[in-house]
């Protein structure tokens, strides 16, 4: 298998295939309703829209990056500000998501192989996840799914269990 199509799998499984951890982020999101989505349960820092526009804003990221922009903090922030709840918001989110991830996958589906070990053009820092490989790259925007998409179960449990 290349490295293109490992990372596919491993990032569609992730966002809507079957993970071995528990459900993908596509249905976890799916199951939210709006009133739950921008809910912040006393204690949270982030509601799970919060989480959902970080998740936006990084791919969208990660997306620049692959195409060969220069790295940096997300255009749109590093934690977007939702404004005013609504449905038609929530469901534009969690359509924007899906909507850059097919975009993403087209990328990472047709990214030269020989170009997966070299690295972004910019220094190390990990706060903004660069100075990695292209491969890296990818890998760690799998990872950062799989960790919001446990804040937005926990979330949505919390939520749950105290209405």
């Amino acid at each position: 298998m290349t490295i293109s199509e490992q990372l596919t799998h491993d990032l569609e499984n992730v966002l809507f295939g079957d993970p071995w951890y528990g459900k993908p982020v596509y249905t976890l999101l799916d199951e939210v309703g709006f009133e739950t989505a921008f809910e912040k349960p006393a204690g949270s820092v982030h509601s799970i829209a919060d989480i959902v526009l970080h998740m936006l804003a990084w791919t969208e990221e990660v997306l620049d990056r692959m195409n060969g922009l220069t790295a940096q903090l997300p255009s749109s922030g590093d934690w977007p500000e939702h404004g005013e709840p609504s449905e038609q918001k929530w469901q534009n989110y969690v359509n924007d998501l899906k909507l850059l991830n097919v975009n993403l996958l087209g990328v990472i589906r047709d990214f030269p192989e020989p170009d997966w070990n070299q690295p972004i053009k910019d220094e190390r820092n990990p706060e903004l996840g660069t100075g990695v490989s292209f491969e890296e790259l990818v890998k760690g925007l799998i990872q950062h799914n799989i960790y919001h998409s446990a804040q937005v179960a926990l979330l949505t449990r919390i939520i749950q269990i105290g209405a």
